[in-house]
């Protein structure tokens, strides 16, 4: 064996090395919580508002899902468009006069077209808050399915500390009968994401921002901080009033109860253009700490790719074999990420997903460097370095 051939099974050692590394710390978060026994509590009421802009996958579902909520205590749930013609007002209608539920109050709301400075959500959130009548404000997404007990386990993490000033649920996505791009978005969620926001997370599920696809807040946390509209200007709003908080002296914390986001026939290409607002997303503030062990994997697997490729232009087959080891070992830790942290299973067919995720991170990312155009729900968005909102930021684009 020549010099060469041992500095390939050194980079290749080392490779794994580090794979080995960032996959035990992630699924030691996954593991490391356990989950709390649930205390008793004198409900508060709640209004929970999700700002809704077209239709969503199984939409009809995810409406019967947060009407079907088992919050013991008083809630309501208010719908928020920006207009009567939104493709999903009317189904949404039909399915809140149809389906029987225990909130005391559902309402439907247009909150119009939003001013010069607003995400269409944020200005749809400010409608809703504005519109609530209960002592605490819930926010929930539209692509969201959560389970019966979600909202309680929210409210009585809320109530355990009087310095926790929001809880959210941990994500995650499945879809039925997925395409690559909803494997991808899976595997984005669950493997690369969730699992870094369980290994981030403190003891108590403290957490320096939010991740709020379901999320509760109490209002004077809020009015500590300007309220939702201290957002304004803001692309996330989510993680930005997640960090206001913290710096404010309030805790963010996760809960265990998993909320599921739903996908469906979502092709590569679809995914890809989410995949670049997460990378968007990650700009707005994420802690290096949080960050690192999905770019060491991206790192990795680059190289790994890059090694692959110039060792099959020399063949040189053994050099090649190192090669494929860390690509392979990535693939696993991926699966067994995603499994551990409620996702479904990936089929064979789709392994070259896992295989080839962090030659998309990278493309990726340098798409958002090259170009700060956001499509986000209908409505292009221009982002400044920070990601937030940039001048003309509201152009409308048809759906």
């Amino acid at each position: 064996m020549n010099a060469r051939d041992v500095g390939w099974g050194a980079a290749g050692a080392l490779g794994l090395g580090l794979l080995l590394h960032g996959h035990l710390g992630l699924m030691a978060g996954l593991r490391r919580r356990p989950a709390p026994s649930a205390k008793p509590f004198e409900p508060p009421s709640v209004t929970v508002i999700r700002p809704i802009r077209g239709l969503d996958v199984e939409a009809g579902q995810n409406v019967r899902a947060l009407l079907d909520l088992d919050y013991p205590g008083e809630w309501e749930v208010l719908f928020v468009f920006d207009s009567e013609d939104d493709p999903a007002f009317l189904p949404t209608r039909e399915e809140v006069r149809r389906h029987p539920t225990r909130a005391k109050r559902v309402e439907l709301l247009v909150a119009g077209e939003p001013p010069e400075g607003l995400t269409g959500k944020l200005n749809a959130m400010q409608v809703g808050v504005a519109r609530s009548r209960c002592t605490l404000v819930a926010f929930s997404d539209s692509d969201t399915r959560p389970a019966p007990g979600v909202l309680t386990a929210l409210v009585g993490a809320l109530l355990e500390d009087a310095r926790t000033g929001a809880t959210f649920a941990p994500i995650y996505v499945a879809g039925e009968a997925p395409l690559s791009g909803d494997v991808g978005y899976g595997l984005l969620v669950n493997a690369w994401y969730g699992a870094s926001v369980a290994r981030a997370a403190e003891a108590d599920g403290a957490m320096p921002f939010i991740m709020g696809q379901l999320m509760v807040f109490r209002r004077e946390a809020l009015a500590a901080i300007g309220g939702v509209g201290c957002a304004a200007g803001q692309f996330v709003d989510d993680m930005y009033l997640g960090r206001r908080l913290h710096e404010a002296g309030w805790k963010n914390r996760v809960v265990h109860v998993p909320l599921r986001i739903v996908t469906g026939q979502l092709e590569l290409r679809a995914f890809l253009r989410i995949f670049r607002r997460w990378i968007l997303f990650s700009e707005t503030g994420l802690p290096w700490a949080f960050v690192r062990p999905n770019w060491v994997r991206g790192l990795v697997g680059w190289l790994a790719w890059g090694g692959l490729a110039t060792a099959v232009a020399k063949r040189a087959w053994g050099r090649a074999a190192l090669a494929t080891l860390p690509i392979g070992f990535s693939v696993w830790s991926q699966l067994q990420l995603q499994r551990a942290y409620h996702g479904p299973r990936v089929a064979p067919r789709h392994f070259w997903v896992p295989a080839v995720m962090p030659l998309l991170v990278a493309g990726v990312a340098l798409s958002g460097r090259l170009s700060r155009q956001v499509d986000w729900r209908g409505r292009n968005y221009r982002l400044d370095a920070k990601a937030r909102l940039g001048d003309a930021s509201l152009a409308r684009i048809s759906r």
